[in-house]
């Protein structure tokens, strides 16, 4: 894993928390700054994927 990969799931995962709380104190602001930071997270996993596949590809071609 690359530090994309790791920060986007750490962003998804306290984005969630926030949407939970946000909900659970019927603040809709936190729902949605939550759901913006899980998406943030899932973009910058993403990006972080299409790195290491980037990546893989190099070295399996020998290219650094």
């Amino acid at each position: 894993m690359n530090k994309n990969q790791i920060k986007g799931k750490v962003k998804q995962v306290r984005g969630k928390a926030r949407e939970t709380m946000g909900r659970l104190k019927g603040d809709n602001a936190d729902k949605a700054e939550g759901k913006l930071e899980q998406l943030a997270g899932a973009v910058q996993k993403t990006f972080g994927n299409a790195e290491k596949k980037l990546s893989d590809a190099k070295k399996k071609s020998g290219k650094k």
